[in-house]
């Protein structure tokens, strides 16, 4: 399973939610792997805990060589990063990704990161795919290399209104050019139960026939600890509420989807 974190709003959660179902795959015995697009690399310094200008090997590195003839290129497994828990591996982000994209759009270089996770298929059972907040270039490649999609959401109205377009996006990359490609659901982020408008702007996504996943994720300030000491939940506190939450999203995922 490829599974993708689109959202196309920054700060809602997209590397804390793939980071976090990343390392719960890992600690529950699966082979996994974390591939950050994203050139901040929230999900790269939260795995690893140094950012991309500091590793010898990068995304960037991949895509620069999809760009230039080399005549001893690299395997694909050596552009993966180990991490310090046990069955997670990391494809690292970089601050020259930004750089890289309009040659790499303006080359159709769109289905090279499909074409690398062909070739990784059997070394891993589950990838998680951090994007980008934009539908860029990298965000397209993800899509068309992922056979699924999960949709952070933490309850804002601005978050409700982009949600339609969003999900017309995938919809358009999955007619286009991936038909594997599925919406798997929304996963509700930063949740208040104890305030009024979180309740009542889920509830009408519910209404609306649109794939609202529970559990719902819980605000807390863990996280933020989480992210300093970078620690992914399930190593930090196993105990915790927010981590039995991840836990049970993580489980109806795998139970609805057999991964």
């Amino acid at each position: 399973m490829r599974r993708v974190v689109f959202n196309q709003k920054g700060g809602v959660g997209k590397s804390t939610i793939t980071c976090n179902l990343a390392a719960i795959s890992a600690h529950q015995g699966k082979r996994t792997l974390v591939i950050d697009l994203d050139p901040q690399g929230n999900s790269t310094h939260y795995l690893l805990g140094r950012s991309g200008d500091e590793l010898d090997t990068t995304l960037a590195d991949f895509f620069d060589q999809t760009l230039n003839f080399k005549l001893h290129p690299k395997e694909i497994p050596e552009f993966v990063v180990a991490s310090p828990f046990p069955g997670l591996d990391v494809m690292p982000s970089h601050p020259g990704l930004e750089d890289l994209q309009g040659k790499l759009e303006s080359r159709y270089k769109i289905y090279k990161l499909r074409d690398a996770l062909d070739e990784l298929a059997d070394d891993y059972d589950l990838i998680y795919i951090d994007t980008p907040p934009a539908l860029n270039f990298y965000t397209r490649s993800a899509l068309i290399a992922a056979n699924g999609c999960l949709i952070p959401f933490d309850c804002d109205d601005f978050s409700r209104r982009a949600l339609y377009s969003l999900i017309e996006n995938v919809q358009e990359i999955r007619s286009d050019h991936n038909r594997d490609l599925a919406v798997e659901g929304i996963v509700v982020n930063q949740f208040q139960p104890r305030a009024t408008l979180p309740q009542k702007v889920v509830r009408e996504l519910i209404d609306e026939g649109l794939p609202v996943l529970a559990p719902y994720l819980s605000s807390s300030v863990k996280v933020k600890e989480s992210h300093e000491q970078c620690r992914p939940m399930i190593h930090l506190d196993s105990k915790h509420k927010l981590t039995q939450e991840y836990v049970e999203l993580h489980d109806t995922l795998a139970r609805k989807y057999g991964t």
